[in-house]
């Protein structure tokens, strides 16, 4: 699933493509917002993005699958 983070001060947004849920990744930033602490997340590759919760001014949660595009898909 693709996330999209907006950063206050920041003229781009960060995109991350994810394994975990929609469910999971709103748990995660309620979490860090409460305890005005760091979202984490884990992107496909491996790799942990850390972003400051104080920071964020939106996320935006894409579609957990993605639609098949070509000739064949069903």
């Amino acid at each position: 699933m693709e996330i999209k983070i907006g950063i206050r001060q920041a003229a781009r947004e960060l995109a991350v493509e994810t394994d975990a849920s929609a469910a999971d990744v709103e748990a995660d930033l309620k979490a860090a917002l409460a305890e005005g602490g760091l979202l984490a997340l884990t992107d496909q590759k491996g790799r942990r993005i850390l972003v400051p919760a104080a920071q964020i001014a939106y996320v935006d949660l894409g579609q957990e699958k993605s639609r098949p595009v070509g000739f064949g898909a069903l």
